[in-house]
């Protein structure tokens, strides 16, 4: 099986007649595996019986959808951040911590408490002050925090919508390279019969050799074809292990049947939907508001804060009375061309930047989802032509081709492209399946809502 991996081998030199002795067995094999019955029950065989097969040891999508949730590296940084940032609006909505003094006044000498007991200069206190910003500004920094809190929400929802939409496309399309890879194989079945009805005419003379060689390299183009799927498939396992946090040399992932899922919902439902739930915008939304804060606050600086310092002093007890001290201060603003002012116009620029980036998120947002929402519907009515027309007449095209070339009535030319049309097709389906379900998948993205039934959390 070396020489069937594209792998050189033990001895050097390979022989042609070989590795086609082994094409020919590899797909013997697989052909009596997959047409163990009657020839004609094969030929018939339609879309929707390869639809109903389903692996035993597959893992449907919404357990992956729960590992990531509980292991992407990802989803758990930027929940942390999420936490991290809840932790701020507290500390900034909190006065600025008192200040206490303690403060010992000697006269006529630097040693401590001279002069104590015989002069009233001389003293020990005890003190503290307390700065107060003017009413108002800590409760918008508070509430500026929070909105910074809201958008890093929003963040850690977009990165947790993104890694599960990535995992869906990859299982995605890890179900449809599977189902190519059977559709390969079960197809060979169909390209043996074209190569056998070529060796029955050629033996009986009315054919050529070149027909039997073109089928015998139409299967080793197959092959070739299979070989590259399954480098797909690897590429494909490794992505979703990188996602789902798994060891690269963990068990492959197994995926079921490419579902089929309805969309029920019209275009402006989706539209209404993502401007209420889509990450992106809701964050955008949220930086608005912060920026509206912002501006309030710069006005508010305008205003000065306070201070009060209140000291207890002590002299003799016996020949002098304490002290008792109040003061308050007040920090005036008066840089305000050179401070306040583009502290202002700087919190109003930001604001209309703001509004701008809002502007652009929803219009780009609903772009992305016009445009996925087409996907869908027109990859459905596409699936629609394949099962009805498309499948069915390839087919019968097939098997009168098949027929007619037994009887010396058709070119075998004409055959091999009716059978590359078969296979064609049946690949084509499957991708196309493929992209709809992605389509509909990144539609879940961007609107927050569930399609179809995984149990993810949305």
């Amino acid at each position: 099986m070396s020489a069937l991996r594209g792998e050189k081998p033990h001895g050097g030199i390979f022989s042609w007649k070989v590795f086609r002795l082994i094409v020919i067995l590899f797909f013997s094999a697989n052909a009596s595996a997959v047409f163990g019955q009657d020839q004609s029950n094969d030929a018939g065989r339609s879309i929707s019986s390869q639809e109903e097969h389903v692996h035993e040891a597959a893992t449907p999508l919404k357990d992956l959808l729960n590992e990531a949730e509980r292991n992407n590296p990802q989803i758990a940084a930027a929940r942390h951040g999420w936490e991290a940032a809840k932790q701020i609006s507290s500390q900034v909505s909190t006065l600025p911590d008192p200040q206490f003094t303690a403060q010992q006044v000697s006269v006529g000498s630097p040693r401590p408490f001279a002069g104590y007991t015989n002069s009233d200069f001389a003293y020990f206190g005890l003190g503290f002050s307390q700065d107060f910003p003017y009413p108002g500004k800590l409760h918008l920094r508070g509430e500026m925090a929070k909105r910074d809190a809201d958008v890093v929400q929003q963040q850690y929802e977009s990165v947790r919508r993104s890694v599960v939409a990535g995992i869906k496309a990859a299982y995605f399309q890890l179900s449809n390279l599977s189902k190519t890879l059977g559709i390969l194989e079960s197809d060979g079945g169909l390209l043996q019969q074209v190569e056998k009805a070529a060796d029955a005419r050629y033996r009986s003379g009315m054919g050529n050799q070149h027909d039997l060689l073109q089928a015998q390299l139409e299967r080793t183009k197959l092959l070739r074809e299979m070989t590259m799927h399954h480098l797909d498939v690897a590429k494909m396992q490794a992505q979703i292990k990188q996602l789902l946090n798994r060891s690269q040399s963990s068990p492959d992932i197994e995926p079921t049947d490419l579902p089929d899922t309805a969309l029920t919902y019209t275009f402006d439902e989706l539209l209404a939907a993502s401007k209420s739930e889509n990450s992106d915008i809701t964050g955008a939304q949220k930086m608005v508001e912060k920026q509206n804060l912002q501006v309030d606050l710069a006005h508010k600086d305008f205003y000065p804060d306070f201070n009060i310092q209140y000291m207890w002093q002590r002299t003799d007890p016996v020949q002098f009375r304490a002290y008792y001290m109040l003061s308050f201060s007040v920090r005036v603003p008066i840089y305000r061309a050179r401070k306040q002012r583009p502290e202002l116009a700087q919190a109003e620029a930001e604001l209309s930047r703001s509004r701008s980036e809002a502007e652009s998120q929803t219009q780009r947002v609903a772009f992305d989802l016009r445009t996925e929402y087409d996907t869908a519907q027109k990859n459905a009515e596409i699936l629609k032509i394949y099962r009805e027309g498309l499948l069915p007449q390839a087919r019968a095209e097939f098997e009168a081709g098949v027929a007619a070339y037994q009887n010396n009535r058709q070119d075998f030319q004409s055959l091999l492209n009716s059978f590359l049309d078969v296979l064609q097709l049946d690949e084509e389906y499957w991708k196309s399946a493929a992209e709809r379900e992605t389509a509909l998948a990144r539609i879940e993205q961007l609107t927050g809502l569930s399609l179809r039934e995984e149990g993810e959390k949305k």
